[in-house]
């Protein structure tokens, strides 16, 4: 019974507090935390950084941007990005959206249930398919591992920390591969599940110009976060950002959200 009441005295306390922080402005110096960005970041962590920044500036949420080599060890969830504000900490898009929300601001108001059923479709579908891909790229095909994640993971220690943490991540990626069942795929297959998820989001775009017509949402953030960093992101090939290059909607799409970070 004590345990019982000690449970939901921290509920309480817990509600309070994010009742707290949602009635608080949004400060002038929030910050996004993520590695650093010409030494350290991967491919992965850049493009959910750029999904989390292009989110809040469609909200018209101004925020600083720090790079830390120690970033994904800050986050409360070990993953990056994350948001300081105030005196609250949250990571990865899906909690900074509610988070967001508490305070006022969200893009899919608008939306009815069966849209915004249908949105959150498709954000698993990002989350499951282009993000995994991103990883396995990373962590499971050996000569990009050995080139690019490894050392750029690694970069900001020194030896003998930099190979036990880089081996370390690249052990917790394969073991969540394994979990998942993409750990006796080929790098073939990755490919053409990449080119798949390319072609649903394409069809559902068509010649929108955001995903849900007229008004952007939290969906175009993370796909463009995705789609762009494919894009610009330098790997051991361009079979990658090939697959993302045969959809022209998705390119113009792309160009349409690089408009709207420069205004």
């Amino acid at each position: 019974m004590e345990r019982y009441s000690l449970i939901c005295e921290m509920s309480v306390v817990h509600v309070m507090s994010l009742s707290t922080a949602a009635a608080e402005p949004w400060p002038e110096k929030a910050t996004l935390y993520q590695p650093l960005k010409e030494d350290q970041i991967l491919l992965s962590d850049s493009a959910s950084s750029l999904a989390v920044q292009t989110f809040l500036r469609m909200c018209g949420l101004p925020v600083q941007v720090s790079c830390c080599a120690n970033a994904e060890y800050m986050s409360p969830s070990g993953k990056v990005p994350f948001i300081h504000v105030g005196n609250q900490v949250v990571s990865e898009l899906g909690p900074i959206v509610q988070f967001i929300k508490a305070k006022g601001h969200s893009l899919s108001d608008g939306l009815d249930d069966v849209q915004r059923a249908e949105m959150k479709a498709y954000m698993e579908l990002v989350n499951n398919m282009l993000l995994t891909a991103e990883l396995y790229i990373q962590w499971c095909d050996d000569y990009t591992a050995t080139e690019i994640s490894r050392p750029r993971y690694s970069s900001p220690y020194s030896w003998p920390l930099n190979h036990i943490l880089a081996y370390q991540k690249q052990w917790e990626v394969q073991r969540k591969m394994n979990a998942i069942g993409w750990s006796g795929k080929s790098l073939e297959q990755v490919y053409e599940d990449v080119s798949q998820c390319c072609q649903a989001l394409s069809q559902r775009l068509g010649t929108q110009p955001y995903f849900f017509n007229k008004q952007p949402t939290e969906l175009d953030a993370l796909v463009f976060g995705h789609l762009f960093t494919i894009l610009t992101t330098q790997l051991t090939n361009d079979e990658l950002a090939e697959k993302v290059k045969s959809y022209t909607n998705l390119l113009s799409f792309c160009h349409r959200l690089i408009k709207i970070g420069q205004k």
